[in-house]
C-alpha cells in the first residue's frame, strides 16, 4: 500500500475536522470523529477502485461518520459559521434564530449547506462527494434555500 493517499489526506486534515465539527459543534467529538473516519479508510482503502478519488472518498467517510455519530448520540447540529450575508439579508432574524433554523433541516439538506457555504466546494465536487447527481445536488440546495426562507418569514409573522 502506498503512502502518498495518506499524505493527501492528512494535508487536508483540517477541512475534514471543520467538517466533523459542523455537524457535532464539539472539539472531542470532532476529533472522536475524524479519528474513526480515518481507522475506516485504513480498513478500506484495499476496496478503493479510484485510487486518483481519495479526497472526495474520505468526505464521505467523514460525512457518514458525523452522521452515524449524531444518530447514535442524539445530539442536535450547531452551526456557528452562518456567513455575514445571510444575516444581513435577514436583518429582523438574529444570529440564533437562523443558526437554530440551519439546525432544523434534515440531513440531506444540511449536508449541501455545509459543504456548498462553509467549505466553499463546488456543486460537482458535493455531487461526487456524496455520490449524487449534480441535479440532485443543486434541487437540494434550492430545497434547503427555501426550508430557511419559509422558516424565517414563518417566524416573522
Amino acid at each position: 500500500m502506498d503512502n502518498q493517499w495518506y499524505l493527501a489526506i492528512i494535508a487536508e486534515k483540517e477541512r475534514f475536522y471543520r467538517l466533523a465539527y459542523s455537524y457535532v459543534k464539539n472539539e472531542q467529538d470532532a476529533l472522536d470523529i475524524m479519528q474513526e473516519s480515518m481507522y475506516k479508510a485504513l480498513k478500506q482503502y484495499g476496496r478503493l477502485r479510484e485510487k486518483d478519488v481519495v479526497i472526495t472518498w474520505f468526505y464521505r467517510i467523514v460525512i457518514n461518520t458525523s452522521l452515524n455519530f449524531l444518530k447514535k448520540n442524539a445530539k442536535n447540529i450547531y452551526i456557528e459559521d452562518i456567513d455575514q450575508e445571510s444575516i444581513a439579508a435577514h436583518p429582523r432574524k438574529n444570529y440564533f434564530e437562523l443558526r437554530q433554523a440551519v439546525n432544523e433541516l434534515p440531513f440531506q439538506y444540511k449536508t449541501v449547506i455545509i459543504l456548498r457555504y462553509f467549505e466553499d466546494m463546488k456543486i460537482s465536487d458535493i455531487a461526487g462527494i456524496l455520490g449524487e447527481n449534480v441535479n440532485t445536488v443543486k434541487t437540494r440546495l434550492y430545497t434547503a434555500l427555501k426550508k430557511l426562507r419559509v422558516e424565517i418569514s414563518e417566524e416573522d409573522v
